[in-house]
């Protein structure tokens, strides 16, 4: 698996608008979507593409994981999509992303367009990746061939809008439990993209929330995928992008307790502490077990440029 790069917020930047566009390069998201699909007007698609390329070449993106969301295969824009966004802007741009997935041909279709696109215009060839949003019923039963269809995969994304209208979800408001069901009715979905992800070793993404200025409705949805172990959540508008970084980072007590748990059992299991397979860490058992789940928490930290605030310093 590749370096854990950090997806907390993934910011909706509509490629019709050249204004948002140019806006969203100042905002504190760690990657950004360019939209061509849902976000644009059939007639405005042909433009979104050249402000797109236009957006991304010009730079000042930073750090940020710049992706460009293309329609999906059913229609007659995809091909053209990928074809002027790559050939223009293909050495500024970290993935493709490809709504409405139905099953892993779609994906290796993109793969083999984009490796086409690539080796005409002396791009490195596989270095642009492929986020897959599942948004149906049948994607959802082809999650993990999907998942495993590309050496490009780098995530995969629920989108439960029209997942909604997929299953015939009674339900106009996307995101959000539902008052007449006792639970929580995604969490089959979320978990069935999850466990499509880490088979395959690359970062699950929820979808968003619409009511996009009831922060704390916001807060109390991501929480529920975050809590599951998802990387990240979509942002509609900039109000949501603190409450995305803070909820899909680790706390900073969290953070400090895995660091010294990593550096506790590194100790422990090295000739000067006893080459010891479990210890004592405080009042806390750590073995190899800890090890793993440290590492995960260590990771989500330290890609989201955490620092620590506490040391192990080993016992006399």
């Amino acid at each position: 698996m590749a370096e854990l790069r950090s997806r907390r917020s993934n910011l909706a930047v509509p490629g019709s608008n050249p204004r948002f566009l140019d806006k969203a390069k100042g905002l504190p998201a760690d990657q950004v979507f360019l939209d061509l699909e849902d976000a644009c007007a059939p007639l405005a698609k042909p433009g979104a593409r050249k402000n797109i390329v236009a957006a991304l070449t010009e730079g000042g993106w930073g750090e940020k994981i710049r992706t460009v969301r293309v329609n999906d295969w059913t229609t007659e824009w995809t091909y053209r999509d990928v074809i002027e966004v790559v050939e223009g802007a293909g050495a500024d741009l970290d993935c493709i992303m490809l709504p409405k997935v139905a099953d892993a041909s779609q994906v290796a279709a993109l793969d083999l367009l984009l490796t086409q696109v690539e080796k005409a215009n002396g791009l490195e060839v596989g270095r642009i990746g492929i986020e897959a949003q599942i948004e149906t019923a049948q994607g959802l039963v082809n999650v993990n061939d999907i998942a495993f269809a590309s050496p490009r995969i780098e995530t995969i994304i629920f989108g439960p809008a029209d997942f909604m209208a997929s299953i015939n979800m009674k339900s106009l408001v996307v995101g959000a439990l539902h008052p007449d069901y006792p639970g929580d009715p995604f969490h089959y979905i979320l978990m069935q993209i999850l466990m499509a992800a880490r088979a395959r070793g690359v970062q699950a993404i929820d979808g968003p929330f619409l009511q996009v200025r009831d922060v704390e409705a916001f807060r109390e949805v991501a929480k529920r995928s975050a809590v599951l172990g998802f990387d990240g959540k979509w942002v509609l508008h900039p109000g949501q992008i603190d409450a995305a970084n803070e909820i899909y980072a680790p706390s900073q007590a969290d953070y400090d307790h895995a660091e010294l748990i990593l550096d506790a059992y590194d100790w422990y299991t090295s000739e000067a502490g006893g080459k010891k397979g479990s210890a004592m860490l405080g009042d806390e058992m750590i073995d190899e077990a800890s090890r793993k789940m440290a590492l995960v928490i260590a990771g989500k930290g330290r890609a989201a440029g955490m620092g620590r605030t506490s040391s192990f310093t080993p016992p006399e």
